[in-house]
């Protein structure tokens, strides 16, 4: 994934770190966009890596949106970890100091599926106490309507239609003959009809 972040690396480097009881951690909103907070956690995405995926041929997949984002928990989502982990006798090195989760999500435009195809549990340095890979599909639209995930996910791609052109520009690749036609049209047509709104707008 050309375009992922190192989460210990990216996290430490951009972030202040406060509890979360008394206030929403200091975030730089020229690299994250914060989305949401629940009763569980505050959520946010980086809008400086968000791209496309490249196939094998350089080209720019736009069909494939590759998202690292951030989740940073409050006191009973980190004891709801902490004992599903006792529960699952996994390892509970470091856990003491549990602060959140780093995912890294692939977006099937196509088919509206999202992948967590990593998940890092972070520590208060930010620092990966551990990861996992899920690689499992989910329906966004089979998701509950007002799940945090859900809308999570929807304004993600909600983002992604406004600034198609500016994650082009962040994708390490190159546009297809056949996709920049494509998009050569769309924008002459858009063009168009805010000439003729423009127009119609003048004569009334």
């Amino acid at each position: 994934m050309k375009c992922r972040i190192i989460a210990g690396i990216m996290l430490m480097a951009f972030f202040t770190l406060t509890p979360l009881v008394e206030a929403a951690p200091q975030v730089p909103e020229n690299v994250y966009q914060w989305v949401q907070s629940s009763a569980r956690a505050n959520y946010y995405f980086n809008k400086q890596q968000i791209c496309y995926a490249v196939t094998d041929m350089g080209y720019t997949d736009l069909n494939t949106l590759i998202v690292p984002v951030l989740k940073v928990y409050d006191d009973v989502q980190i004891q709801d970890v902490l004992d599903k982990r006792r529960w699952k006798m996994l390892p509970m090195d470091g856990y003491n100091d549990l602060i959140g989760e780093a995912d890294y999500l692939r977006f099937d435009l196509a088919k509206n599926t999202v992948t967590v195809t990593e998940l890092d549990y972070l520590d208060s340095t930010w620092s990966a106490l551990d990861a996992s890979y899920p690689n499992q599909p989910i329906e966004i639209g089979t998701l509950p309507e007002k799940s945090q995930e859900r809308n999570f996910y929807q304004s993600i791609l909600s983002y992604a239609k406004q600034h198609r052109d500016e994650i082009i520009q962040q994708t390490k690749g190159t546009l297809s003959p056949v996709d920049t036609k494509r998009l050569a049209d769309e924008k002459k047509a858009a063009l168009k009809t805010d000439k003729m709104k423009i127009q119609k707008d003048k004569q009334k």
